[in-house]
């Protein structure tokens, strides 16, 4: 049986999302719960088969972690899904989109797969950028969810390349049954040092800033 913990998390690590999972509703005084289930580093990994081994396998595979997911939302009045990325990188089949199927015009599968799911965010790991910024730009086009990332800029600039944040509106249900609007902001950051590890793709079109300052700078701007 595969380790539960190991694909999803209750919480989001390089995607934040709130402060809490219980919110007191100033009007009412009744509490909301909110459930945060996060993926990470899926790699591509989507069935349980062992790539490397030619084998199947029980360890991991997207397909478990997805029934997971839904058990996970299924417990809960309310839940959020996000992935906090290192997708669409990471073995064979990976490998094959990104040389033979992104040249015939295939879906990404591994964006696929977060589309059935309805994934509500996700933002960007370090090995996004493996097979450079136009494959990235075309991954991130077929998401139906948005994808944010707030410290890669354009190089010699301090605009953000992709979306820096998004805020939604989402509809919850409070310990006594009533319905409520609230708005979630998503924000996500990157090793700066993909600049390095991804040179070759990377050089004299992007630049990447801290992940401190970036959030000292965005996170007041979405509160507000």
């Amino acid at each position: 049986m595969m380790n539960r913990r190991h694909f999803i998390q209750i919480g989001a690590t390089s995607i934040l999302a709130l402060s809490a999972n219980r919110f007191a509703m100033a009007k009412g005084k009744s509490d909301v719960e909110l459930r945060i289930v996060a993926t990470t580093d899926v790699h591509s990994f989507l069935t349980d088969f062992d790539y490397y081994k030619d084998a199947p396998t029980d360890k991991f595979g997207f397909t478990r972690a997805a029934s997971l997911i839904r058990e996970a939302r299924a417990e809960v009045k309310n839940s959020v899904l996000v992935d906090n990325g290192d997708l669409i990188q990471g073995n064979p089949i990976a490998d094959y989109q990104a040389a033979q199927g992104y040249k015939e015009g295939k879906s990404n599968p591994a964006v696929d797969c977060l589309n059935a799911m309805n994934y509500e965010v996700g933002t960007l790991g370090n090995h996004e950028f493996n097979y450079g910024l136009n494959y990235l730009a075309d991954a991130i086009k077929q998401a139906k969810f948005p994808i944010v990332n707030a410290n890669v800029v354009k190089a010699g600039t301090e605009e953000p390349y992709f979306t820096p944040y998004v805020i939604q509106e989402k509809s919850v249900v409070d310990n006594n049954g009533k319905t409520h609007k609230l708005k979630i902001g998503y924000i996500g950051f990157v090793p700066p040092q993909i600049i390095v590890w991804d040179k070759a793709n990377l050089q004299g079109k992007v630049e990447t800033r801290d992940i401190v300052k970036t959030a000292q700078k965005y996170v007041p701007e979405m509160k507000k």
